[in-house]
């Protein structure tokens, strides 16, 4: 996959290797295009990239991953500076930006590609994502919806999504967006 040397809204890279103080992390929560700007919004966050993640096929393209044939899902990955924003901030735009409850879709978006899910670097990002997993299920169960469908796993690996996808909604600001978030507040 063809995959720009720059991040079109800020500069900077879209891979690594980056510097040792950057952090990252991957998150599924709808289409890709805008899940992926609501992070480059996000105060202290590097860079951001649209991809592919949590299936079982190497190197998928979008056909087949929307084609439901590779089990992938639409992810961003996000580098950021955790002296600028933590972990748990981001974790706090990935629960508010979408509705973790509604299974294999997103919206109008449906299937296996829209599902949502955290794909954690390490144990201390799982232990943080399923903490705040149960913070926002007691918001949730309050408010009166329903349960949490969010997978949480270790990243096996992140596939750059093709070009045209990267920041899509900057170079297309008309661009469909289908993110709605439930309206409740996490934590």
């Amino acid at each position: 996959m063809t995959v720009p040397d720059s991040h079109f809204v800020n500069g900077n890279p879209l891979q690594g290797p980056f510097e040792e103080t950057l952090q990252q992390a991957v998150f599924a929560l709808g289409c890709f295009w805008g899940a992926e700007r609501r992070f480059w919004q996000t105060e202290g966050v590097f860079s951001t990239a649209a991809g592919y993640a949590g299936g079982s096929v190497r190197n998928p393209d979008y056909k087949a991953v929307c084609g439901g044939e590779t089990h992938h899902a639409e992810v961003v990955l996000v580098v950021f500076d955790p002296a600028k924003v933590s972990y748990s901030d981001l974790l706090k735009v990935f629960w508010e930006s979408h509705n973790p409850t509604q299974g294999m879709q997103q919206g109008n978006d449906v299937g296996t590609q829209y599902r949502s899910a955290i794909y954690t670097f390490d144990d201390k990002q799982t232990g943080a994502a399923e903490q705040s997993l149960a913070t926002y299920q007691s918001d949730l169960t309050a408010a009166g919806l329903g349960t949490i469908t969010t997978e949480i796993a270790a990243l096996d690996r992140f596939y750059y999504a093709e070009e045209y996808h990267q920041q899509y909604l900057a170079k297309n600001p008309g661009g469909y967006c289908g993110l709605g978030g439930t309206g409740v507040s996490c934590g």
